[in-house]
């Protein structure tokens, strides 16, 4: 509903991708709107050419989502890096562009690693020699420091992150986000519509509280042109490692994950049960998939990540067709 001074209603948007972005009547007085304004074009040309220069040896670029936090989006995003770099000849690259809650350093064991400068730009922090990470936890003194920043300054941290890292060749580019659909996001969709952007996974857990949220997500993506691989539900269920019984702990109370893709037609991935050694491995900076390979979370993780890999080279296919 629309507040004293005039805001639009969300459902009235027109979203970043179109051309009335910033311009029409129902962006006004939207805090967004000088940088939707800004984005409604994409980049400037100088802007675009430095990001493309700068990208141009990134092959797949998949961006990870979710419209609440605590839904273990991070986990997976750590989760998808280490399933595609256990293929040595795969050169992939973790991007944190949660600026505020910065968890990928914790999850992926570099926490007090730092950002080393070099004559091509900044290296990213290595956990693998083809596992590479950036994040602003690596330019914090200390993780419990807060980061209170307004967007246009977590704008140009992004921007920096894409324009100045030298990511040199790599396969994969997973980039986590914060949740929701503010500032970061349409930063990063902006910002790589000067390149190519596979699409986006959408992380959510089972119950209605979660779907909620997720469902805006979903429009966010449609808005900004942003396709969607699909939908990972998390936490789906949990198996007693002792009597075998599954126990719903987030009861699917309006179906969960799959009747809500079927509703809007996108793709559900895959459901993770909940284990676990997935936090004691995420609070060890360990991979789970590593350390628990029998799990039956990891086998959905492989499947899902064996899925998300069939889309990414599916689209690179048939974008070479049409060259």
């Amino acid at each position: 509903m629309a507040d004293a001074v005039g805001a639009a209603r969300p459902e009235e948007c027109p979203g970043t991708g179109s051309a009335q972005a910033g311009s029409a009547a129902a962006c006004q007085g939207c805090p967004n709107q000088g940088l939707c304004a800004a984005g409604a074009a994409g980049p400037d040309p100088a802007e675009a050419a430095e990001l493309r220069a700068r990208l141009r040896a990134v092959r797949h670029t998949v961006l990870v989502l979710s419209g609440k936090g605590g839904v273990g989006k991070s986990t997976f995003s750590a989760a998808l890096a280490h399933g595609l770099a256990a293929d040595e000849h795969k050169q992939v690259a973790l991007l944190d562009i949660d600026i505020c809650g910065p968890s990928i350093p914790k999850i992926m064991g570099l926490e007090g690693e730092q950002v080393h400068q070099s004559g091509s730009g900044w290296s990213p922090v290595y956990v693998e020699e083809n596992l590479g990470v950036m994040s602003v936890g690596f330019l914090l003194s200390s993780p419990d420091d807060a980061v209170i920043w307004r967007g246009p300054k977590k704008n140009g941290l992004i921007k920096q992150f894409l324009r100045d890292v030298d990511w040199g060749e790599v396969d994969y580019l997973i980039v986590d986000t914060p949740p929701g659909t503010s500032d970061e996001h349409l930063s990063i969709v902006q910002y790589l519509s000067a390149t190519h952007i596979d699409g986006a996974v959408i992380v959510t857990t089972p119950q209605e509280i979660s779907l909620q949220d997720v469902r805006k997500e979903i429009n966010f993506c449609h808005k900004v042109k942003l396709p969607i691989i699909g939908v990972v539900e998390n936490m789906s269920g949990f198996v007693c490692p002792k009597c075998k019984k599954e126990s719903q702990i987030f009861p699917p109370t309006t179906g969960g994950a799959e009747k809500m893709c079927q509703n809007l037609n996108v793709s559900l991935l895959g459901k993770v049960p909940l284990d676990p050694q997935i936090g004691r491995s995420c609070d060890r900076g360990q991979s789970f998939l590593s350390e628990a390979p029998d799990s039956p979370a990891t086998l959905s993780y492989r499947n899902i990540i064996q899925r998300i890999q069939e889309y990414c080279e599916q689209q690179h296919s048939q974008e070479e067709k049409m060259i």
